[in-house]
């Protein structure tokens, strides 16, 4: 009696259509993930569904438009942006009200073009990060990735205690309980408070709700720090490239030490 050999199976070839359209810069995966399923991708005459792959030849149209393929940036080609984005920008590409974005005040990338970490809305004002890797956007805004986000918060009067404990211990939102893994009073007087708030999520307006469901209205707020990048002294408005070991420390937080940028 033979037996019968079994061979394992083939791995599927080629990436994942999200990992291939982010590497060549067209938006974060989680941005790709809702073109994709709103049916606006299409990979060689056929609408692209996600899980599909890419070999890096076909044809690729994203509203209609060709997107050029390229593999992920070795070594260190990708560019980080940081931008202080002022009170009445919005973070979308384009504004159907015609508002002024973002977009409009940053510099052109060598390769490929700007994917947004994290957005703002359009009353906050603070640190913006940009690049052009769609890997690391992805990471710095997955909540697994727990990359902290630090705000400075002014609200008319002072918390109390108990409110304190609350935002500290977990407040309702309607997307689920929300908290600050830190909270501290910076400055302030008779009329108007400073706090520096931390927490490792980035729910839509998720720090002004937290104030709003223990009954306090945020009249400020800016985004001071992303991870171990600051926005320091940087004035309203202005951007630079990351410095090098801003670079590799973003890297390092989210697990791509080996993408960073090489000195």
């Amino acid at each position: 009696m033979s037996s019968r050999s079994t061979s394992p199976r083939p791995e599927p070839r080629g990436e994942r259509v999200q990992k291939v359209l982010a590497d060549s810069g067209l938006a974060s995966r989680r941005e790709i993930d809702r073109l994709l399923q709103a049916g606006r991708v299409v990979v060689d005459g056929k609408t692209a569904v996600p899980g599909d792959r890419l070999l890096g030849h076909e044809k690729v149209l994203v509203d209609g438009r060709r997107v050029r393929l390229r593999a992920a940036a070795p070594g260190g080609q990708s560019e980080v942006l940081l931008y202080h984005k002022p009170a009445g920008e919005v973070t979308s590409r384009r504004d159907p009200e015609g508002r002024p974005t973002v977009f409009d005040s940053l510099p052109k990338p060598s390769r490929g073009r700007w994917i947004v970490i994290g957005r703002l809305d359009i009353s906050t004002s603070g640190l913006l990060l940009f690049t052009t890797d769609g890997e690391l956007a992805h990471r710095l805004m997955h909540p697994s990735y727990e990359v902290e986000r630090e705000y400075a918060v002014r609200i008319r009067g002072q918390l109390r205690e108990e409110q304190l404990v609350m935002l500290c211990e977990g407040v309702a939102l309607d997307d689920g309980m929300a908290q600050f893994d830190e909270i501290e009073p910076m400055r302030g007087g008779k009329a108007n408070n400073w706090y520096r708030v931390v927490l490792r999520e980035g729910r839509k307006r998720e720090v002004r709700r937290m104030f709003e469901a223990i009954g306090v209205t945020v009249s400020r707020l800016i985004r001071v720090r992303y991870g171990p990048v600051n926005l320091g002294r940087m004035s309203r408005g202005k951007s630079r490239f990351l410095e090098s070991g801003e670079h590799k420390a973003l890297y390092s937080a989210v697990g791509l030490s080996g993408r960073a940028k090489s000195t």
